[in-house]
């Protein structure tokens, strides 16, 4: 090492220190590194276990142990102390061995709640960070807290120790529990191209998140309110989880991507739009188009996850789009693709469609909710909608029923026609749609017959009406003499009427079959598609130039009995004269908002209670109801990862 050392860089890391200390001070903050003693002072810890000399990232190297130490480097590592000082010389000796050969020299520190603090090694840390190098190799000790279920930050780093016990990496910290869930399952099935990393999770690491990582921070994410794993997660939920991750690719989707993510971090709740607007409200509608000006003939497709023979749910959107024909007649052209694939196909065929002109693309099942998120992403000129009660996106509108409301009604036949107190419910999977449906059929049914149980099987599939009849026919061994979603013949009137495949009925209890049918919850998604276009023909949906600023709300279309898009069919024959009576008031008072199916009190299977006397469920509580009435008896089935 040379005599005479050239003491410029040090000079310049220390301004970068007095900067931060001062924005720091500015903030009200402590302008000084954070150190482990003063945050462990109070803390439980049970116990140390060295990890051994291991590859860290620098990044997550935020402080150092001892307060003392602190006192001499800024937050960002940046040197404080005065110049012509032995810390200079030291500091500035690293600074050359690193720029000829590169520091290789391990540091020892502790590593708590996924940050690391330096016992050995701060001037080393503070050359790296200098040189805005990546990693650097530690020796490691990590202290465990005592495990805290009312502390997140606790919570969060227990779920972060499985996920690292099993991929040893520590660059990735992700900020809901769920997301390690999320994840995990998608790296165990991950098949990198190459071998020449130690294990795919490295290589995961180093070509995927790393990669992801710095064309993420160029277009601003270090100031959005998550992660960088977050977003990862994220673009993979979209994308899938790449073999090679191409820049230019993601250069490409990033600009539309981050749109997403600054939304997924507005703490605005989501604008729900429970009635139709009319044309005179175009202030509200203007954030829900991207068309520049409505064309002569507007165009627009449909894809359909079924067919429309085979399927009612298919048959009803077709209906819809009939509707639209014939109301619209020249102003818009329709077309559609039947039984698409719910995979990549689905992306390449609205990738068609958009090449076709289409100015609109609903796609009318959620199972292609993901999909067309992906599509909206790449095409943002073309408006796309898709039909589920998921929280929407900038790019995607999510529109769907107040489907509690049928279902509240149905609950009313079936609590006022059981014999055995025994109702079978059939439901696909617990999304939160699903659980309101259950629990506002379940309240139905006890307004009017407090002894009854509602049992409930689940098919675990979306639209699958065989699934439906077995799980139907486990409820009747279980003694349900009424069976709500039981499937029906396709060729049904009430089908080929309203396009539904599963109805409330009686069953005959010695052949084990459906007996009569008394009543559906009915889809008239043709006024829901007129309404809708017919705001886009007439200006409502006006152009907007603002459609991705920072202020615009996502919007969800979740209109009910009121707005004509839910209703319900039931026999007039089969069902008692003074039932009909009722459930006549009762869909009246759903309209004219003067009763609620959610109005307290109401207890859950644990006799919590989640709704209090004379109060009403919120838009927001059923939108993400994840819990059952006390009249239900099943377990929510977990969903599926990956």
């Amino acid at each position: 090492m040379p005599d005479v050392v050239d003491s410029s860089y040090f000079q310049s890391a220390k301004k970068l220190a007095l900067k931060e200390y001062s924005k720091s001070t500015s903030n009200g903050e402590v302008g000084y590194l954070p150190s482990l003693e003063g945050l462990i002072k109070n803390s439980d810890i049970v116990s140390e276990v060295n990890l051994g000399v291991i590859e860290i990232p620098l990044k997550k190297i935020i402080g150092t142990y001892s307060h003392l130490r602190s006192l001499s480097f800024a937050k960002n590592f940046m040197p404080l102390l005065d110049k012509q000082s032995e810390f200079q010389t030291k500091w500035t000796l690293l600074y050359n061995v690193q720029l000829n050969q590169g520091i290789r020299d391990s540091i020892k520190v502790y590593e708590y709640l996924n940050w690391f603090y330096v016992i050995e090694g701060n001037k080393r840390v503070s050359v790296l960070k200098y040189f805005n190098a990546y990693s650097i190799n530690a020796e490691v000790i990590r202290l465990l807290p005592q495990k805290n279920e009312n502390d997140m930050s606790i919570r969060l780093y227990y779920e972060f120790l499985k996920f690292n016990k099993l991929t040893n990496i520590h660059s990735i910290w992700l900020s809901k529990e769920s997301y390690y869930e999320d994840l995990l399952p998608l790296l165990e099935d991950y098949t990198p191209p190459t071998s020449t990393f130690k294990s795919k999770y490295t290589y995961f690491e180093v070509e995927i998140y790393q990669a992801f990582r710095e064309i993420y921070l160029a277009f601003g994410g270090q100031k959005l309110q998550i992660t960088t794993g977050d977003a990862l997660l994220e673009y993979i939920k979209i994308y899938g989880l790449p073999e090679i991750l191409n820049q230019n690719d993601l250069q490409a989707q990033m600009k539309e991507f981050i749109i997403e993510l600054q939304a997924m971090c507005n703490e605005t709740p989501v604008d729900v739009l429970t009635s139709p607007i009319e044309n005179s409200q175009n202030k509200v509608i203007t954030a829900l188009t991207t068309l520049v000006i409505p064309k002569k003939s507007l165009k627009i497709a449909f894809i359909y996850a079924r067919t429309i023979k085979d399927s009612g749910w298919t048959y009803a959107h077709e209906l819809g789009r009939l509707h639209l024909e014939a109301v619209f007649g020249d102003s818009v052209t329709t077309d559609y693709i039947e039984n698409v694939p719910e995979d990549d196909t689905a992306f390449e065929i609205m990738k068609v469609l958009v090449e076709e002109g289409n100015d609109i693309i609903f796609t009318t099942s959620p199972v292609y909710l993901n999909t067309t998120l992906k599509c909206a992403l790449e095409f943002p000129l073309v408006k796309f909608f898709n039909c589920s009660e998921a929280n929407p996106y900038q790019h995607v509108t999510s529109y769907y029923g107040r489907t509690y409301e049928p279902r509240f009604l149905t609950g009313i036949i079936a609590g006022s026609m059981t014999k055995n107190n025994i109702i079978g419910y059939v439901a696909n999977t617990p999304t939160h749609e699903t659980l309101s449906s259950i629990n506002a059929f379940a309240l139905g049914a006890k307004m009017v017959n407090p002894y009854l149980k509602i049992k409930v099987s689940w098919t675990g599939e979306w639209n699958n009406r065989a699934r439906y009849s077995a799980e139907g026919n486990k409820l009747i061994k279980m003694g349900a003499d009424i069976i709500c979603n039981r499937s029906i013949d396709v060729s049904h009137p009430v089908s080929l009427d309203y396009g539904v495949y599963s109805m409330l009925c009686t069953i005959d209890m010695e052949k084990g079959v459906p007996d009569k049918y008394l009543a559906t919850p009915i889809w008239q998604w043709g006024i829901y598609y007129e309404k809708i276009v017919n705001n886009i023909l007439n200006d409502t949906f006006k152009t907007i130039t603002d459609m991705f600023s920072n202020n615009t709300k996502l919007v969800n279309f979740w209109w009910g009995i009121d707005a004509g898009v839910v209703d319900i069919f039931y026999s007039k024959e089969l069902v008692p004269p003074d039932t009909q009576k009722l459930v006549n008031l009762m869909k009246r008072m759903i309209t004219d908002n003067t009763f609620h199916p959610f109005t307290g009190p109401i207890y859950d299977q644990a006799k919590t209670l989640r709704v209090d006397y004379d109060e009403t469920a919120s838009n927001e509580q059923i939108l993400n109801m994840d819990w059952l009435v006390d009249t239900v008896e099943t377990e929510i089935p977990e969903i599926k990862k990956g």
